[in-house]
């Protein structure tokens, strides 16, 4: 069985997410697959994504791959990244659509750069570069990453948790926004962990190990 899939939808960042996986488990079985057999055999899932949500969704159903992804979400230890996060929400002001409903709440979209910050701070949208990550609750992802801890942001939209049960760090742009979530065995987040260095390795290195209880009985939405 494969230990790590990590899932081919045609929008993600997918060698850079694969290379940083080997670097961190040199011995567990890696694949890129756009296969939903695969990734239902797959042990743990990694969904990475690049682009706009309207494509990003269309991509998952087109490739068959919505209800596979949905599943890993309810049961196995599932890392999402950018796009792997916003599409766990209810729904996305990006194109108006609905997302999983895993998470309760809504992708928005930065302000505009003349609305984001006084005069002194006018800030760009996308928000792209190193940005500090203010870790809001204990989870075994964040060991031995240090609180403030710097990583790598490319994104015009961030989520908005209906409840701060499921934020587990945000970052300041120039307000607060979530960047992370974790909800059972589940932790996705906004930032780019295989382009963040030692901190991102360091993230990645956890999941790998991360043995989140059961949650097979969870409902979607709740």
């Amino acid at each position: 069985m494969t230990d790590i899939a990590i899932v081919d939808y045609g929008m993600g960042n997918l060698r850079s997410v694969s290379k940083a996986l080997e670097h961190v488990a040199p011995a567990a079985s890696i694949i890129v697959t756009g296969d939903a057999a695969a990734v239902r055999k797959a042990d743990r899932i990694v969904v990475p994504g690049q682009g706009a949500m309207p494509d990003c969704l269309r991509e998952l159903d087109a490739r068959g791959l919505r209800g596979a992804v949905m599943e890993a979400a309810m049961c196995k230890p599932f890392l999402g990244i950018c796009l792997g996060l916003q599409m766990l929400l209810g729904s996305s002001e990006e194109g108006n659509v609905k997302g999983f409903g895993i998470v309760s709440g809504k992708v928005r979209h930065f302000p505009a750069p003349e609305a984001a910050g006084t005069n002194e701070q006018r800030l760009k949208v996308p928000h792209m570069g190193w940005n500090q990550v203010h870790q809001a609750a204990e989870h075994p992802l964040w060991k031995g990453i240090p609180q403030d801890a710097r990583f790598y942001f490319v994104h015009s939209y961030y989520v908005e948790t209906d409840n701060p049960e499921p934020v587990a760090a945000y970052s300041l742009y120039p307000f607060p926004f979530t960047c992370a979530v974790a909800k059972d065995n589940i932790f996705a987040v906004q930032f780019h962990p295989e382009k963040s260095q030692e901190a991102g390795l360091t993230l990645l290195s956890n999941f790998v190990r991360w043995e989140p209880a059961s949650s097979t009985d969870k409902n979607i939405g709740k």
